[in-house]
């Protein structure tokens, strides 16, 4: 089984898990990556009960001033994201469609009971991006979030995050 946990990308001048809005999950947060423009994006090792993540990126949101996004990563398989704006609000999304699916369907869901389908959620990252101050690769945007499977989550999240402009260092 592959890793089930959660990454958080925002944007600080100092680090992400000194956010009083990270305060209840800060124990076993670690700097996975820095990206271009002060980009951080933090990882921790979670139970498939991770809590409200809207919440938490709501929060680091409004403590920071600037987008933020969680990314909940399920058994490596597929991705939860949760992204928040201090203006474009919230908006949930999934990659790796095909896995999602069989993790909902177990409980009798469907994708879109609980995400956007993936062309709305390419206009609201889309738009997420723009309040960032970046400059989203939309069509490839599209293509990561239509995708039913990829390699790996992971790296599903890797190209998730390219596409929304969040250059690699």
């Amino acid at each position: 089984m592959g890793f089930w946990g959660y990454y958080v990308v925002g944007r600080s001048d100092g680090p992400l898990d000194a956010l009083g809005a990270l305060a209840d999950v800060r124990d076993g947060l670690a700097l996975h990556e820095e990206r271009d423009g002060g980009w951080q994006v933090w990882r921790r090792p979670s139970e498939p009960e991770v809590g409200d993540m809207g919440a938490l990126a709501r929060g680091v949101a409004k403590e920071t001033g600037l987008p933020a996004l969680f990314a909940f990563v399920m058994g490596g398989e597929c991705v939860v994201v949760e992204a928040a704006a201090p203006v474009g609000g919230s908006w949930f999304a999934c990659l790796g469609r095909e896995a999602m699916a069989r993790y909902l369907g177990a409980d009798g869901l469907v994708l879109e009971d609980l995400f956007l389908g993936a062309r709305e959620a390419t206009a609201r990252a889309v738009e997420w991006a723009g309040e960032a101050g970046l400059v989203a690769q939309e069509r490839a945007l599209a293509d990561v979030l239509h995708a039913q499977q990829g390699p790996s989550a992971e790296e599903l999240l890797d190209r998730f995050l390219d596409r929304l402009g969040l250059a690699r260092l």
